[in-house]
């Protein structure tokens, strides 16, 4: 059923393939696990499995012809993805795709030897998923997050939008490798701008309404918003109640803009995801994972809700509007 989604997703030509044609080329056919930590039904997981496989076909790989898909999604609960990394390793898949620290923490503890891609985890090093960026060693590779100066330059935009921000309250997973980068790089550089930042670490989807009452009780006046699946599951719970207290939130990806967040500033997500495929394809083609230096974002975009500015009633400074990548109306 997983398999058939996917194929419907992408529309590939391989869906109308008969199941007996597949079977006649088994060793010519590369199977491609796919360790979700999303909702099957998120959009963003639909756009990143939407990038990858264009991503693949680019390279030669396609659905049905010479590869095929095994997909788990934990729908946003991490206490699953361990579970179905075992699933993907018993599957005997070629490779497994990955997305996020916990993820790969699953993927890493069923297996040392199938190779396994990252499409984006906070901090790969300091996770300890790899050895050097230049030669991570093992069995993993991919693309890590982790890059100085993003974290300030969030407080900055929403000094910029909101410049009489004293307390911004932090939503963050202290179990992440990456969002400890980030606090790393924000507790020093806050009280420089005037700023007090307001640590509200969240483990669970309980967590988070507990985490903005919280906010509320201390009169925040702004979220900053550290995403990884989990939070990213709850993104509409959290820009909905920021915007009901017209607290400026930003975040580090898309999503959370498209829905109401104010904005976001940092890599692109799904562009990763299509790129994950160039480490496939090479891996297929004979590479050894532990040779492939782990790359960081080429590509970092800032998206502003403008409906959003308008209804917590905030003006977006010219500067802001010309230099944005994404304008939401």
């Amino acid at each position: 059923m997983q398999r058939r989604d996917f194929i419907k997703l992408v529309g590939g030509a391989a869906a109308t393939w008969p199941s007996c044609v597949r079977a006649q080329q088994p060793r010519q056919m590369r199977r491609i696990g796919v360790l979700m930590p999303l909702s099957r039904s998120d959009p963003e997981a639909k756009r990143a499995s939407e990038s990858f496989a264009q991503g693949l076909q680019k390279l030669g790989w396609s659905e049905g012809r010479n590869v095929s898909f095994e997909l788990r999604y934990s729908e946003g609960r991490p206490e699953r993805l361990p579970a179905l990394a075992a699933e993907l390793v018993q599957a005997d898949v070629d490779v497994v795709v990955v997305w996020a620290a916990q993820a790969v923490e699953a993927a890493r503890n069923a297996t040392k030897t199938i190779p396994i891609v990252m499409t984006g985890v906070g901090d790969a090093l300091g996770g300890g998923y790899i050895a050097s960026l230049a030669r991570p060693g093992g069995n993993i590779t991919g693309f890590t997050l982790a890059a100085t100066d993003q974290s300030t330059k969030r407080l900055q935009l929403i000094q910029q939008i909101a410049p009489d921000t004293v307390r911004v309250a932090v939503i963050w997973n202290n179990k992440a490798s990456g969002h400890r980068f980030q606090m790393k790089e924000l507790e020093p550089a806050a009280p420089s701008m005037g700023i007090v930042l307001q640590s509200l670490p969240v483990l669970g989807a309980d967590d988070i309404d507990a985490a903005l009452r919280s906010a509320e009780q201390a009169n925040a006046q702004a979220v900053f918003v550290m995403e990884d699946p989990m939070i990213q599951s709850n993104r509409a719970r959290i820009a909905e109640f920021a915007m009901k207290k017209h607290w400026p939130a930003i975040g580090e990806f898309r999503p959370i803009v498209d829905a109401g967040g104010l904005m976001s500033y940092g890599p692109d997500n799904i562009d990763l995801w299509r790129r994950a495929a160039g480490y496939v394809d090479r891996i297929f083609k004979g590479a050894n994972p532990g040779d492939l230096p782990v790359e960081q974002p080429i590509k970092f975009e800032l998206v502003i809700n403008l409906k959003t500015a308008r209804a917590i009633g905030v003006t977006v400074p010219v500067t802001l509007l010309v230099t944005a990548d994404d304008l939401i109306e």
